[in-house]
Parts: C-alpha cells; sequence; structure tokens
C-alpha cells in the first residue's frame, strides 16, 4: 500500500507539471488550426474587398488577421468580427468549417440585397449573431430557429421581412433582440418572444407594429404568459411603429433601464405609474399624440434618469418653481411641450446638462443670467420658436457646438462663440450692428451660419478663410452695405448661399465660381450691377438661382443652359435685354413630371441630431407666384419655377419651352417678347401659373393651353392676340382680366365673337341634328302642300269648264285637231328635205 507521504508527494509533483505547463502555453505564440485557415480565405474569396480590409488574410498564422479571433487554449477560430468595411459578395459557406465560432459579426457591409444564407441555421455553436445594416433581403430563414445557443441576434436594418415568427420562440436563451425595420405588421411578434425568459434588451424600432396592448394586467391576451419575461427586460425599444391607445401601466417591469415608445400614436395624458420605475435611466416619448398635466408626481422615484425627452406633444408641464427634481438630465428636451410662459427655473438644477431643448415651448420670459454660465458641460442649445428677450453675452469660452435661438426677441450685438462651435442659428431676432466680431475667431468647425432677418448692418466682412467648413451661409433680410466679399470663394465646402433683402452693390464676385459645390445662389432684392457672369454655367450642382429685383443689365449668357439641375431659376426685375436662349430642353429636373424633392435636405435641416424635426426657418427664400409675392419655408424643395419677368427682352418664345414638362410656374411679362405663343404649349402638363402679360405677343391662343388641367392661373392681358378663345373648361373658369387689352380677342370670357349668331347654339350635337331635321322638314312640308292645291285648282279649273260647257268641249277638240294636222305636216316637210340633202 502506497504511503500517504509518497502519494503527497506525486501530487506536488503534477501540481507543478501542470502549473509549468500552464506557464509556459501562456508564452507559447497561439496559431490557427489550418482546416480554418483555409475556411477563411474561401470565405475571403466570394467578397469584394475594394477597400483592402481584409489585406492581412494572407499569412501563415489567421489569429493575427484582422477580425479574426482565436482561443487561447483550444487555437480555434471562436470570433469573426468583420463590421464596417464595405464587404460586397457573397457569404460562403466555407463558414460551416468554423466549428467552434461563437461570435459572428458581418454588421454595416453591403450585401446587395441578397438574402440571409439558409446554412447559418446550420451553425449551432454560435451565441451572438450581428447582420444588421448590411442590405440583406428577403424572408428571413426560419431556420435560425436552430441556432439554440445564441444569446444575441441582431438583424436589424436590413431589407427583410418574415411570414411568421414562430422560430423565434425556439431561441430560449436570447438575452438581446434586435429586429428594427423589419415589417412585423402580420406577426403577433410579442406573443412568440413569450419564451424568452433571459430577454433583457428588445429592439423592435420602425416595425410597423400596428395593434399591440402593451399591458401586464390578467386579462390581457397579447401580454398575459409574457409578464415574467418583461419584468426582466432592461430596454424596451418601440419607437416609430403604430402603437395606439394610452401608455400602459409599466410597474411591473421593474428593471427598464431604457424605455422608447417615441414615434407612435399614443394618446391621453402620461401615467403616473411612470414615476415609480427607479432603475429608469432613459425616457422617450416623444412625437405621439399625449397631452395633459406633467407634474412632480410623474419624476418621484425617478433619481437614476438622465435622459428625458417629452418633446412634440400637447403636454402642460405644471411644475412648482422651487421644485428640486430627486435627478440630475443630461439631456432634456421638451420642444413644442408648454412650459412657459416662464423660463423653468428647475433647469437649474441640472448642471450636467448637455442638451437643452425647449423650441416652441411657450416662453414669454427674458432670459436669466445662470443660463449662460450655470452649465459648463452644455454642448447643445436650442431655444428657437419663442418669446425669448434678454442679450448674450461672451460665450467663446462654452463648450457649446450647436446653438439655435431662431425666432425670438433677443437684441444686442451677436455674441463671440467657442471657436470650436458647428452651428449657429440665431435668424429672427433683434441683433443689431456689425458682425466684422467674426474675425476674430478662427472657426475651424462651424459649417452653418444663420443670422437672417435681423437688423444687422454694416459691410459684411472679408474674413471667410476664417471658416473653411462653412457650408450653408444666410444673411438674408438685414441692413448689410458694400460689395459682396471676394473671401467667399475660399469656402471649397460652400453648398448655400442666402443674402437676398439687403443693400448689396457691385458684382458677384469672379473668386465665387471657385465654389463648386455651389447649389443655391440668393442674391435677390439687392443693388447689384453688372451682367450676369458666363461663369455661373460652370457651377453644375446649381439647383436655386434667384438673382430677383437688382440691376442687372446685359444678355442672358448662353453657358446658363448647362444648368441641367436647375429647379428655380429667377432674373426677373432686372435690365436684361436680347433674346431668351432656347435651351430649357437641357434642364432635365424642370423637365421630369416627378414630383420628388431632388433639393437635398441637409443643406437647410440640422446636420447635428439636434431638433431635426422642429425649425422650419431654413430654407427660406421669396419668390412671385399666381401674381403674388410668397415666402418658402420647409416646401422650397418641391418648387419649379422660371421667372424672367420686368426685363427688356425681345424676340420671340423659345420653342424649347414646351420641354419643361414638371414645369410648375413660368413668367414671361413685362418684356417686348413677339410673335406667336408656341402651339404645342400644351405638354407643360404640370404647369400651375402661366404669366405672358404685357409683350407684344400676337396670333391665336393656342388650343392645346385648354390640355393643362392644372392651371390654376393664367395671365395674357397687354398683347396683340387676335381670334376666339379656345374652348375648354379651363380656359373659360379664369376671369376676363386674364385676356384684357388684346383687341383682336373675342369668346368666353370675353364678348362674342363677330361671327357668332345672337341665337344661342344648341347644347348638344344631338339636338343640333333634330332642329337640323326639323327644318329641313318643315320646308319640304310647304312645298308639297303647295303643289298639292295647285295641282287641284288647276286640273279642276279646266276639266270643270269643260263638263259644264259644250261649245267649249267642242273648240277644245278642233283645236287639239288643227295642232296636229299642223305637226304632221311640219315633220313630212322635214323628212322630205332631209332625204333630197
Amino acid at each position: 500500500m502506497i504511503s500517504d507521504k509518497r502519494i503527497a508527494t506525486k501530487f506536488v509533483v503534477v501540481v507543478v507539471l501542470l502549473l509549468f505547463c500552464a506557464f509556459v502555453s501562456g508564452d507559447v505564440e497561439v496559431r490557427c488550426m489550418e482546416s480554418e485557415r483555409e475556411a477563411l480565405l474561401s470565405l475571403k474569396n466570394g467578397f469584394n474587398d475594394e477597400d483592402g480590409a481584409l489585406s492581412s488574410w494572407q499569412s501563415d498564422e489567421c489569429c493575427e488577421w484582422y477580425g479574426v479571433v482565436c482561443s487561447n487554449t483550444t487555437r480555434h477560430v471562436i470570433s469573426l468580427e468583420v463590421n464596417g468595411v464595405r464587404l460586397k459578395g457573397k457569404i460562403g459557406s466555407s463558414l460551416l468549417e468554423l466549428h467552434h465560432l461563437k461570435y459572428l459579426d458581418l454588421s454595416w457591409n453591403d450585401f446587395g440585397g441578397i438574402p440571409i444564407p439558409e446554412f447559418i441555421g446550420s451553425m449551432k455553436q454560435l451565441q451572438h449573431l450581428d447582420l444588421s445594416e448590411s442590405n440583406f433581403s428577403g424572408i428571413v430563414p426560419p431556420e435560425l430557429g436552430n441556432l439554440t445557443n445564441l444569446r444575441s441576434l441582431d438583424l436589424s436594418y436590413n431589407s427583410l421581412r418574415t411570414e411568421n415568427l414562430d422560430w423565434l420562440s425556439r431561441l430560449s436563451l436570447l438575452s438581446i433582440l434586435d429586429l428594427s425595420q423589419m415589417d412585423l405588421s402580420h406577426t403577433n411578434c410579442l406573443q412568440q418572444i413569450r419564451s424568452l425568459k433571459f430577454l433583457r434588451e428588445l429592439y423592435l424600432a420602425s416595425c410597423n407594429i400596428i395593434a399591440v396592448k402593451l399591458s401586464v394586467d390578467s386579462s390581457s391576451t397579447s401580454l398575459s404568459i409574457l409578464g415574467s419575461v418583461l419584468k426582466s427586460l432592461e430596454i424596451l425599444f418601440l419607437p416609430y411603429n403604430q402603437l395606439n391607445g394610452s401608455i400602459p401601466d409599466f410597474r411591473a417591469f421593474s428593471s427598464l433601464r431604457i424605455l422608447d415608445l417615441s414615434g407612435n400614436k399614443f394618446t391621453g395624458s402620461i401615467p403616473l405609474s411612470i414615476g415609480q420605475l427607479s432603475n429608469l435611466e432613459f425616457l422617450d416619448l416623444s412625437d405621439n399624440s399625449l397631452q395633459g398635466l406633467v407634474s412632480e408626481s410623474h419624476f418621484i422615484k425617478l433619481d437614476k434618469l438622465n435622459t428625458l425627452d417629452l418633446s412634440l406633444n400637447s403636454l402642460i408641464l405644471d411644475i412648482a418653481p422651487d421644485w428640486s427634481p430627486p435627478f440630475q438630465l443630461t439631456r432634456i428636451h421638451l420642444a413644442r411641450c408648454n412650459v412657459g410662459p416662464y423660463f423653468p427655473k428647475w433647469i437649474r438644477t441640472q448642471t450636467n446638462l448637455t442638451y437643452l431643448d425647449l423650441d416652441g415651448a411657450n416662453i414669454k420670459d427674458e432670459a436669466p443670467r445662470w443660463l449662460w454660465s450655470t452649465f459648463s458641460q452644455l454642448e447643445s442649445l436650442s431655444l428657437a420658436d419663442n418669446q425669448i428677450s434678454g442679450t448674450i453675452p461672451n460665450l467663446s469660452s462654452t463648450l457649446i457646438s450647436f446653438i439655435d435661438l431662431s425666432y425670438n426677441k433677443f437684441s444686442g450685438a451677436i455674441p463671440l462663440l467657442p471657436a470650436n462651435v458647428y452651428e449657429i442659428r440665431l435668424s429672427g431676432n433683434m441683433f443689431s450692428g456689425s458682425i466684422s466680431s467674426i474675425c476674430k475667431t478662427h472657426y475651424s468647425q462651424l459649417g452653418y451660419l444663420f443670422l437672417s432677418n435681423n437688423q444687422l448692418e454694416g459691410e459684411v466682412p472679408d474674413c471667410w478663410e476664417k471658416m473653411p467648413e462653412l457650408y450653408t451661409l444666410n444673411l438674408a433680410n438685414n441692413s448689410f452695405s458694400g460689395e459682396i466679399p471676394a473671401s467667399l470663394g475660399n469656402l471649397h465646402n460652400l453648398a448655400v448661399l442666402q443674402m437676398h433683402g439687403n443693400n448689396l452693390s457691385g458684382a458677384l464676385p469672379h473668386n465665387l465660381r471657385l465654389c463648386q459645390n455651389l447649389n443655391f445662389i440668393d442674391v435677390g432684392g439687392n443693388k447689384l450691377t453688372g451682367e450676369i457672369p458666363t461663369w455661373i454655367g460652370q457651377l453644375y450642382n446649381m439647383q436655386f438661382l434667384n438673382f430677383r429685383g437688382n440691376n442687372l443689365h446685359g444678355s442672358i449668357p448662353q453657358e446658363i443652359c448647362n444648368l441641367t439641375y436647375i429647379q428655380v431659376l429667377d432674373l426677373s426685375i432686372n435690365n436684361l435685354s436680347s433674346i431668351i436662349p432656347d435651351c430649357f430642353g437641357n434642364f432635365t429636373v424642370l423637365a421630369s413630371k416627378n414630383t420628388t424633392n431632388y433639393f437635398d435636405p441637409l443643406l437647410f435641416v440640422p446636420i447635428y441630431p439636434f431638433s431635426a424635426a422642429l425649425n422650419k426657418h431654413y430654407g427660406y427664400s421669396s419668390f412671385e407666384w399666381k401674381g403674388g409675392e410668397f415666402d418658402y419655408w420647409d416646401n422650397l424643395g418641391l418648387l419649379k419655377l422660371v421667372d424672367f419677368s420686368s426685363n427688356r427682352l425681345t424676340g420671340n418664345l423659345p420653342k424649347s419651352i414646351s420641354g419643361m414638362r414638371g414645369l410648375k410656374s413660368l413668367n414671361l411679362s413685362r418684356n417686348s417678347l413677339i410673335g406667336n405663343i408656341i402651339p404645342d404649349i400644351g405638354k407643360m402638363e404640370m404647369l400651375d401659373s402661366l404669366d405672358l402679360s404685357h409683350n407684344q405677343l400676337s396670333g391665336e391662343i393656342p388650343t392645346s393651353l385648354a390640355e393643362i388641367y392644372t392651371l390654376g392661373f393664367l395671365d395674357l392681358s397687354n398683347n396683340k392676340l387676335s381670334g376666339k378663345i379656345p374652348k375648354g373648361t379651363q380656359l373659360q373658369s379664369f376671369n376676363e382680366w386674364s385676356y384684357a387689352v388684346n383687341d383682336g380677342l373675342c369668346g368666353d370670357p370675353l364678348p362674342k365673337c363677330p361671327g357668332d349668331s345672337l341665337k344661342p347654339p344648341p347644347s348638344s350635337p344631338v339636338e343640333n341634328m333634330k332642329e337640323k331635321d326639323s327644318s329641313n322638314f318643315s320646308f319640304m312640308a310647304e312645298v308639297g302642300i303647295s303643289m298639292a292645291f295647285g295641282f287641284i285648282f288647276g286640273f279642276w279649273g279646266v276639266v270643270g269648264s269643260f263638263i259644264l260647257k259644250k261649245s267649249w268641249r267642242i273648240a277644245f277638240f278642233n283645236s287639239l285637231d288643227a295642232a296636229g294636222d299642223w305637226f304632221y305636216v311640219r315633220i313630212v316637210v322635214f323628212v322630205s328635205k332631209w332625204r333630197q340633202s
């Protein structure tokens, strides 16, 4: 029998050997299995790796390849994470050779709309599968239900659909599920989730979930065997579906940290039970149809809350001025809620704020001084569309990178802002004085500068090289004077230049041609002189060009024909002369009947993820429409307009005008145009407003004009048009002034033409035919009757006399015999002479 001492000695030796092996193995280089290396190379061959992200996939050691992780002990590949590298192509079945793969992440690639491969359902060892945002389409393979070891599944933001979710119930170990942007309208998705008892995070954004009863009441059929499951939920993410009714009582979900029900159709008030979710950190109920009061009781136990978003609802915040909240928020979004009339004092206690959004919150108060100094971490401040007054101090030492104080009553000078500011929106206030102070700072990140509709004056500073990233500049409707500075040509990213409604003079700076990204220029309503530069035709991205109401002269340059993407072209109220270039067929956007908004929405909507859906005061411009001047804001991108009115243009109407089949407004009035209206003008099927008045146009109105059924405004007055106005419901619906002062023009709605019958014409062709037949019948009847009476009187007048007088009968027949003898003798003599000859 082995002694205890000997056993102990052997045990120590074994332990030492094990420790030594473990120590040595820590220093041994991990090498991948050759079979798995070959499988990865085969997988790579199916990819189109344009950016070379997988360039490291060629050495012998695959465990050092990009995105590949091997086990330190078994040398098997256990994780493959190649996301966000724009891979294309197909996913090869060689993945099946990676028998120990637990983590597969192919998200943020572009697989060209291929279906998710069914063979992935055979990789039963997988614990984490992420195929999000990779351009997969088609039906989700139900074989995914075989992945019974999955802990997380993310198929979000593809073009996937599913016939049912029965396969989902077999994934009983899931703790994270994201099916966002998958159409689940025909499935009872929450019913299939009831077996996922370990579920902690549920993401179902934009899934078109229509009518799910969010309730834990025992009488509920939708979520009643889910009660125990949902109690473990920490994240419930259901934004932008079709959920309606009242917000349910969530007290049973005591573990909730994130609750997002935004962008649905919930109605009623916010339940007080929300205030009992003591673990809640993030609450977003924005963009619903909620109403009623919100009081301190709604937040009574929310001491961990850091984000609150109740914006875009009809809620009234009924909170005492001296309220001390239990939380410290980093983000407050209360846009379009009724927070005012006074600036809420409880916000002063939230010293950790980074985002504050009170847009359109009905505040009619002076901005408190503490607003500018309390929040040392504040990055975004949005108070637009209120009636807040006061001045703004120097903010150059703050961290603010986004500021929107548009359309309030702020006054004084434009404040100094930090060098890292990204967007400045101060339009629609009462700021005054010069803006030369902006030259004191180098704004290396500034992309948007909006100072329109204020009382600013002086010259526009010539220091724009200090804002090299500027994308949009709006100085409209102020009192700026002097010339447009040449340094704007240094802004190679500039896309939008709005300077209308000032007192600017001189010509457009030649350097502006260097801004090749420009697609919006509005310098209307100034005092600019000179000719329209020919280099304007080099700005090939141009969509909106407004020179309206200046002192420009000369001809319209032929180079303007190069602006193929033009959508609004307004050269009205200038001194332009010569003929109109006949090149309207080049304008491809105006030729299209497509009503799509071709205009880039990013030009006027904040890039910053902050108040993007709220403010509409960015795309402002002014144009003439249907005889009046109108301002265009958020709908500017839908406008298609050509206006050359009030100039000195001559010549005929260009024939190519009819090629603009998508044009909505054409105004060539108050010029000296001659000739006829083009006969095929009816091809402009989308035209809503046509003004050719105050010219010298002659000839008849084309009949095709009556075929434009969308026409809502027409002015052909003060020309030399003649003939009859074509018949048609459209042209007769306009008033007389639409055709006034055309001496040769006649017909409804003007007086009748000279040749028209005084008798009103028949109402239909059938009646006209009946009337014609009727008149023919009356004439023939009269002739027949007359002939009958003549025959009766003539016949019986002679025959009756013979019957009554015997002597008349003898005399008549004697005369008849004598006449017969005379004819006989004459015929015999004639025949005899003819034979002799």
